[in-house]
């Protein structure tokens, strides 16, 4: 029964276990192991509850020692089991034993591309296992260390001191891997997908990058080529280089068919607005040199981009969803997000920092809106920007409603103001807001990172009034006067609301169309070369 319950479960997910014996099915004679069993018994039905030696524990790592580092854990493991076998029942390996095999033969499935320690020698002590009824004690800890070594990889990431380092201060996620075993023992499901304990856009990720590698294993695509006199390309045209993209959207599912024709027709138009949905450029008909050059980026590339956005994914707790209410703006995407009740309550576009003023990828909580707000502008912006401007122009500081207030400088509230008419604040040691903006304008190009770090809104009344809905002391009349009054007006906010600020250039929706996104502060080659171990 056990049996066909994996042969079932390998059909559902797409493993192939004529494969598997963890990789290698040697007839020759496997060398005696290594370790013996230090108790033996007649029981074979409850091998689970045959406790085992301790002491054989440290020999085993002095023989697998890329392994070592996993020993405290295994002994931790262990000393809760009371060292008894965990990945062995009366028929051999366990399920979940056969499972975690599987998948640590698959690892690049899960975006981890990384040598397995000891994987030849695991798929000779799987067979020789199989072969026997008697649970072996060294197959047992290198399963167990192993296990480790994959919730390490899948589960955790890179090391948060790593993460930092590339300026990613969202707060990490925290499990304790020796207690979720004890959840894939009960159920060895949870092994494919767990959206309790790993955020769910992994999972939708993870389903784009099978995709992505079938289209590479099947030849990927061709480079499209796109005459330099050519300005571009619009419904009724024809050219060989409309065939070409005709091929491109069939191959990435933005059509469904394809024709070969050269003609710019309906059915291309359409191809031609999902694609531009997807990678967030403008939603009109014409194909121009810089949408060739998103198609002509190579299918390892893009692989390559859902890897590492798989991996910012380890890195976040799910618990950020089960908040009332939250926002979240990616920066790449320059778009925010604000959840309630578990659903998108509103979508606006944003401006974020421009290279060499970055916004921080951190989260905080909102705990006040500011209406009719002075902008108090920072000491380097007055260095860099203001005094010169004053030294060109005596009148500068009249022209634009701005005052001194001691030392310090600002500008005062109303229509003129950097900040618009309110702004949001989750107090940060980064000093950076939401606000409204007068320039309006920017909202209108695909690329917007444009300001000092903080994060204009396009839609800053909208959120206010989403924000207020449900508090008595304001009404959609009281917040349009607020923002209006020329006052200055502060007030807390009865719940706070977390705000997460973060930065992925590959998201899949809830339909599983992958979006691509400009590497607007090229982070993706860093992350990438602390990843991938062969490249």
């Amino acid at each position: 029964m056990k049996k066909s319950i994996i042969t079932i479960l390998i059909l559902i997910f797409g493993f192939s276990f004529t494969s598997l014996s963890c990789e290698h099915k040697h007839e020759k004679k496997i060398e005696a192991t290594v370790i013996k069993l230090a108790v033996a018994t007649n029981d074979v039905h409850k091998f689970s509850k045959i406790p085992f030696d301790s002491t054989l524990v440290t020999p085993f790592f002095e023989e697998y020692p890329s392994l070592k580092i996993f020993k405290s854990d295994v002994v931790t493991l262990y000393r809760k089991h009371q060292f008894q076998y965990i990945w062995f029942d009366e028929k051999g390996i366990s399920e979940v034993g056969d499972l975690l095999c599987d998948k640590i033969n698959h690892l690049q499935e899960e975006g981890v591309q990384v040598v397995v320690p000891y994987k030849q020698k695991l798929g000779e002590l799987y067979q020789l296992s199989n072969e026997s009824e008697k649970p072996n004690l060294e197959t047992e800890l290198l399963i167990s260390s192993l296990y480790f070594f994959y919730a390490n990889k899948v589960y955790k990431g890179l090391d948060t001191n790593k993460s930092r380092e590339m300026g990613w201060y969202l707060p990490r996620k925290k499990l304790s891997y020796v207690n979720y075993l004890d959840s894939l023992l009960v159920n060895p499901s949870l092994i494919n997908k767990d959206e309790k304990e790993v955020l769910g856009q992994y999972y939708r990720l993870r389903e784009v990058l099978q995709n992505y590698q079938k289209i590479k294993k099947n030849g990927g695509w061709n480079t499209i080529n796109f005459k330099p006199k050519l300005k571009s390309l619009k419904p009724g045209d024809t050219s060989r280089t409309i065939t070409q993209i005709r091929q491109w959207l069939f191959i990435t599912g933005d059509i469904s068919n394809d024709s070969k024709s050269n003609l710019y027709d309906t059915e291309l138009e359409t191809g031609i607005l999902k694609f531009k949905k997807r990678f967030d450029f403008k939603p009109d008909s014409s194909i121009t040199p810089k949408h060739i050059v998103a198609m002509n980026v190579s299918i390892s590339e893009r692989i390559k981009t859902i890897m590492v956005n798989m991996e910012r994914c380890r890195w976040i707790s799910n618990d950020i969803s089960k908040a009332p209410e939250f926002i979240v703006i990616n920066i790449p995407s320059y778009q925010l997000t604000y959840f309630k009740n578990g659903k998108p309550a509103l979508i606006s576009k944003v401006v974020v920092g421009k290279t060499m003023n970055k916004t921080a990828v951190f989260s905080a909580d909102m705990k006040y809106i500011v209406f009719s707000p002075y902008w108090n502008v920072p000491k380097s912006i007055i260095r860099k920007e203001i005094l010169p401007a004053i030294a060109k122009n005596r009148n500068y500081l009249a022209k634009h409603e701005m005052e001194w207030n001691g030392d310090n400088l600002r500008q005062r509230p109303g229509p003129k103001n950097a900040l618009g008419l309110v702004k949001f604040l989750f107090p940060n040691s980064n000093s950076i807001y939401l606000h409204d903006t007068p320039s309006k304008s920017l909202f209108d190009e695909e690329k917007r990172a444009f300001s000092h770090g903080c994060i204009r809104i396009e839609k800053p009344k909208e959120l206010a009034n989403l924000i207020l809905k449900d508090d008595k002391n304001w009404t959609p009349e009281k917040i349009e006067a607020a923002m209006n009054s020329g006052v200055e007006t502060w007030y807390t906010l009865k719940n706070k609301i977390p705000v997460y600020i973060g930065y992925f250039t590959a998201w899949a929706d809830n339909d599983g169309n992958i979006h691509f996104y400009q590497d607007v502060y090229e982070r993706d080659e860093q992350l990438a070369s602390l990843l991938f171990e062969n490249e």
